[in-house]
């Protein structure tokens, strides 16, 4: 599943270094705190590897 915004794609970013043992959990906030409880690692890697031109900033709450 592709990152719909740039946002999203840091917060996973940030989540699966994490994940990988590489940051403590217990600095995340936010979005990539929620990401690294909820996903695993190789979903955040789809995530954080996505291409980022043409993505928005921040993702529309209407598109969900």
């Amino acid at each position: 599943m592709p990152a719909k915004s740039k946002a999203q794609q840091k917060a996973a970013g940030a989540a699966l270094v994490a994940k990988r043992g590489e940051q403590k959990a217990s600095e995340l906030k936010g979005a990539s705190r929620s990401m690294y409880e909820s996903m695993s690692a190789r979903q955040l890697d789809e995530l954080a590897s996505t291409k980022r031109k043409g993505k928005p900033e921040h993702a529309d709450d209407d598109s969900q």
